[in-house]
């Protein structure tokens, strides 16, 4: 039997070309295997080959979707393999909103059977899981070992058209579809087991997994306004001319910190959006329909509040992975606090 093809998809940080600096390269294809495409081969053993590589920055990919998309197919279509893999990406946003895109392109266009992995907070994951197979992984690449584990058995059963059995026996993540299996052992026994374990605060595996909301209870009404400092947050965006910190237009890696000492109006000569999940036009006209600092102005001055704070923190919510934004909060808000700020308002699109 002649060795199952495999086509690979990676970005340039996993091809080793570089990081946030390079993440604006066109896709290119290599022959043969790079980066982590060695474990994959090395779990594959004689049964698959990775015959050829395609790389693309993640910048480029996002913010050039159409023609990214065009021009992998292109190179995917060359090959001609028996199966695409996408990554594994982890928990880096961009690269699996790209990982999810290209492997639903391959599979809607070119009928050949798709596989991907990444961390279930990356939002590639809440784009994609439903429309293509994709493996559960860890958050960070030191997860490879574990990822590849999963995704290598896996890939080689689409790669056969063997029948694919339910998520919680092949490893992907649930995407809706039921499918029907014998456990081992009956329900009430699993469901006593499950129950004690509970019990005695030991780690159990629950069947039916609720859905996990972050609820944050409301701190107390800001007592007296007029004397309050009010500081601005936003996700929608907005920044000084130009970008300077360069956040990205969707699946945010970073935010920026920015100074308003003196000034009492947001204009279109200093200030935009780089927002890339709305019409930016009317934002662009004029930054305070986004984020309200002349309005503040206007109550500093009746005494309505006491201050505007100095700083305004943003970043871009189209896409941004939960965690993600998690993890900028409690970086800022240590600030805010250190600043005695009494209250945010945070803005959105």
């Amino acid at each position: 039997m002649s060795k199952i093809k495999i086509v690979h998809y990676i970005n340039q940080f996993f091809a080793q070309i570089g990081g946030e600096e390079m993440a604006h390269i066109t896709p290119e294809k290599r022959a043969g295997i790079v980066g982590p495409g060695l474990a994959l081969s090395a779990a594959f053993g004689d049964a698959a080959e990775i015959v050829a590589t395609i790389i693309c920055g993640d910048s480029y990919f996002n913010e050039n979707l159409e023609k990214a998309k065009a021009e992998v197919l292109a190179m995917v279509k060359e090959e001609n393999p028996d199966l695409f893999i996408a990554g594994p990406a982890f928990n880096a946003g961009r690269y699996g909103v790209a990982c999810g895109t290209i492997a639903a392109e391959v599979q809607e266009k070119l009928g050949i059977p798709v596989l991907t992995g990444m961390y279930e907070e990356n939002p590639g994951a809440d784009m994609f899981k439903n429309a293509v197979l994709m493996v559960s992984t860890k958050d960070n690449a030191a997860g490879m070992r574990d990822a590849v584990k999963k995704m290598a058995p896996l890939a080689l059963k689409l790669a056969r058209h063997e029948k694919i059995g339910a998520s919680a026996e092949e490893g992907y993540m649930p995407n809706g579809i039921r499918r029907n299996f014998f456990e081992k052992e009956r329900g009430s026994k699993r469901a006593v087991d499950m129950l004690l374990k509970k019990l005695a605060d030991k780690p159990f595996t629950t069947e039916y997994p609720m859905p996990n909301f972050d609820r944050v209870p409301p701190n107390p009404a800001v007592k007296d306004l007029s004397k309050a400092t009010i500081a601005l947050v936003t996700s929608g965006g907005i920044v000084p001319k130009g970008n300077p910190d360069h956040i990205e237009s969707s699946s945010a890696s970073r935010y920026g910190k920015y100074d308003i000492e003196g000034v009492m109006d947001l204009t279109e000569a200093g200030y935009e959006t780089a927002h890339g999940g709305y019409d930016p036009i009317y934002a662009n006209a004029d930054p305070d329909r986004v984020l309200p600092v002349d309005v503040l102005r206007e109550y500093e001055q009746k005494g309505v509040i006491g201050k505007l704070h100095r700083f305004f923190y943003t970043t871009v919510g189209n896409g941004t992975a939960v965690a993600s934004a998690a993890a900028f909060a409690r970086e800022f808000s240590k600030e805010l606090l250190d600043a005695k700020v009494d209250a945010v308002i945070l803005t959105s699109t």
